[in-house]
């Protein structure tokens, strides 16, 4: 018999379970001259084998808790076990919620329920156990997930897609825009529209959080007021971005992230509390409409100046973006 337990690590890291449980099997065999000795052994053997198990999946939120909201088309928690979405099947207008398989949007139950055909999301679940699930009632202003049968991707992963025609896709959370907020973002507007709109509030003075101008520059604050704060970088239209940004009613200094680098924390005007909820895709009355796709939001209320870096790369780590 092999003592197996140094067998089990290559390069200082766990091979996959089946992998190392074959190959250790194999080693044992050989040392024994093509044979199993005896039953005594192999169950001996079997022993150390046993307790190796795959590592447990664990969600950016197990990690770094405390999310307000969290949207996502990738499972954020191992202890969530509620739907990803509820979409709408446009040749019948028939409801279904769609789940996750393999900590994934299940795309196969998915594209079956759409039957060749639109589908639609009325419903962006909140992973966060809080309950404020992101949702739209209005047909026409509902994101695409799945196209003539097929779902949307981007870069190999599920997005909702959002269009700037018939006033705009939205859709509207529960989450009111006087709270400060930590925001983690993973979009992409396609550069058809002037002043595309990425979060914003549903009602109130304009208060818009993050949007991308027609200049190719993102703006973090839009103050009702007439004036846009804060033109933060030369960016490339059409492109997908990560962005890490603040809303805190009591600093100036607020950051703004894209792609895990800091653009920019000067003092700028920050937008006054107001009382509007927040809306994904566009403005208020249907206003500046996101043409683009979202794959994942995530609102914090507390802090996250400390994670911000390794929420950062776990987000770039499942998306690939930079």
């Amino acid at each position: 018999m092999l003592g197996l337990g140094l067998s089990l690590l290559t390069g200082g890291s766990l091979r996959p379970y089946y992998a190392v449980v074959a190959a250790a099997f194999k080693d044992r065999v050989e040392a024994d001259g093509g044979t199993v000795e005896s039953m005594s052994c192999l169950k001996a053997d079997l022993k150390v084998l046993n307790p190796i198990k795959p590592p447990a999946y664990t969600g950016l939120l197990n990690d770094y808790s405390g999310a307000a909201a969290a949207y996502s088309l990738r499972l954020l928690d191992n202890t969530y076990t509620g739907n990803a979405i509820k979409v709408r099947r446009a040749s019948d207008n028939a409801e279904q919620d769609i789940a996750f398989a393999n900590n994934e949007l299940d795309t196969a139950t998915l594209e079956t329920f759409a039957s060749g055909t639109d589908a639609f999301v009325t419903t962006w679940y909140d992973q966060s156990g809080n309950g404020n699930d992101a949702a739209q009632g209005t047909a026409s202003s509902q994101p695409k997930i799945v196209s003539s049968g097929s779902t949307i991707l981007e870069n190999g992963k599920p997005s909702l897609q959002f269009t700037s025609a018939s006033g705009g896709n939205a859709l509207t959370t529960p989450l009111n825009f006087a709270d400060n907020q930590n925001i983690f973002i993973v979009s992409r507007e396609d550069g058809t529209a002037s002043f595309p709109i990425i979060i914003s509030t549903s009602s109130g003075t304009h208060r818009t959080l993050i949007l991308h101008s027609s200049e190719n520059k993102f703006y973090q604050y839009y103050d009702g007021s007439s004036t846009w704060q804060a033109p933060l970088n030369s960016s490339t239209r059409n492109t997908r971005y990560l962005h890490y940004t603040e809303k805190d009613n009591t600093r100036t200094d607020i950051p703004f992230y894209q792609n895990g680098s800091l653009l920019n924390n000067t003092s700028i005007l920050r937008p006054n509390a107001g009382t509007g909820l927040i809306q994904l895709g566009r403005q208020e009355s249907s206003s500046f409409p996101l043409s683009g796709i979202m794959q994942e939001v995530i609102f914090y209320t507390n802090s996250q100046s400390d994670n911000v870096s390794d929420i950062e790369t776990n987000i770039n780590d499942f998306y690939s973006i930079y």
